[in-house]
């Protein structure tokens, strides 16, 4: 994968955080910066972590499915990218009025990560550095989460919808990026 491979995949796998963290900073009056800079590490550690995970868990089965390891990492980019893409059509305009607690912002930074973990594993099917990426992706969701923490209190219901629309789209693209280059099927 190239630098800019990477840096597109990081900003598209912080698009959920980004959504979720316009929902959060909505929530509050008047997040503060310091605020939203613990929220955008709360949200960009877990993401850091969990392709990680997935990778290790992609590595310990490669040797089952290096054959078509290529369909099986379009295959699930292409599935996290339709469900971004429909959740991104799919949100209801209001956002919900949840108490703020550290577990609460956890188990949203859970939540959002997931598709981090599939993606790790499919990293692990191309042999990606998976370092490098899983710090770009921590990286890139502490900043896309931190602000929009800051945004969500102005812009909350206008914005977090096209953030998951834009990166269901580029994770598609990586996806059909990967079968182009393991596959003759599009040369």
């Amino acid at each position: 994968m190239t630098f800019a491979t990477i840096l597109i995949l990081a900003f598209s796998m912080s698009a959920d955080a980004f959504a979720a963290s316009i929902s959060k900073g909505a929530e509050l009056q008047k997040p503060s910066f310091r605020h939203a800079i613990s929220i955008g590490l709360i949200f960009g550690t877990i993401e850091t972590i969990t392709p990680l995970l997935g990778w290790l868990a992609g590595v310990a089965s490669q040797r089952f499915v290096q054959a078509w390891d290529h369909w099986a990492a379009f295959s699930i980019l292409l599935v996290i990218g339709l469900h971004m893409v429909y959740s991104g059509l799919c949100k209801e305009d209001k956002i919900a009025q949840e108490k703020q607690t550290l577990w609460l912002l956890i188990l949203t930074a859970v939540a959002t990560s997931i598709d981090a973990m599939a993606v790790g594993a499919s990293l692990a099917f191309i042999d990606a550095n998976i370092i490098a990426t899983s710090l770009a992706i921590g990286l890139a969701t502490t900043v896309m989460a931190s602000i929009g923490t800051l945004l969500g209190h102005q812009f909350g219901k206008y914005v977090s919808h096209w953030s998951e629309l834009i990166g269901g789209i580029v994770l598609i693209g990586i996806g059909l990026g990967v079968l182009a280059e393991h596959t003759a099927f599009f040369n």
